[in-house]
């Protein structure tokens, strides 16, 4: 009794032997084995630096390793330097405009109520212009940055019933810069207004 030759009784083994290509499904299994090996290959591969660079006591990263972290002590120290200074020299900036704000107010309303206390236009307006400068002097402010100005409704200042407006004007630097009055670098421009009645009886 004799048995025909078929190729799907042949082990796998003989039939690789003898050049016979594998199934389709055969070789769909092969190659996904052979990508997870790759794969947990290089996680080990991976797992090993990280863990040679995590320990300094391991091989030759230490260096590289040592040279990293110095250089970003260093470069995180330059930028927060290079980023803070920016950010403190603004800080400094709208505080003194906001004290000069504060500065214009106070001093348009005290040189206001001195100047209707006076007999004459001529003494209230030296009075009102000393009332301010003593106002700037006391937020920091140099009376060659500011200038007043008065204006009477109607145009006698000292008629009873007159409404007399002193105006502050006030010129703010800009912090520690040098020269800022010669080449005008100011910060702002501040201005306030205050109004009083001169009354019948001073």
């Amino acid at each position: 009794m004799q048995l025909s030759a078929n190729s799907s009784s042949v082990p796998r083994t003989r039939r690789k032997a003898a050049g016979v290509q594998p199934e389709p499904s055969h070789l769909a299994f092969l190659l996904a084995q052979r990508f997870s090996e790759a794969l947990c290959r290089d996680d080990r591969g991976a797992g090993r630096d990280a863990n040679a660079a995590g320990n300094p006591a391991e091989g030759p990263s230490l260096p590289g390793g040592s040279r990293q972290q110095g250089s970003a002590v260093v470069e995180f120290t330059f930028l927060g330097l290079l980023l803070m200074v920016p950010v403190v020299y603004f800080i400094i900036t709208i505080g003194q405009i906001q004290g000069g704000s504060f500065a214009v107010v106070g001093a348009a309303d005290q040189a206001a109520k001195v100047f209707v206390a006076q007999p004459d236009e001529r003494s209230g307006r030296a009075a009102a212009e000393q009332a301010a400068i003593l106002a700037m002097a006391d937020y920091g402010h140099p009376a060659e940055n500011a200038r007043v100005d008065v204006s009477c409704d109607p145009g006698d200042c000292t008629a009873a019933g007159s409404a007399v407006t002193v105006t502050v004007h006030l010129s703010v630097p800009l912090p520690f810069v040098p020269f800022s009055d010669a080449f005008r670098l100011n910060a702002s421009q501040l201005n306030a207004s205050a109004t009083q009645i001169v009354g019948k009886f001073r």
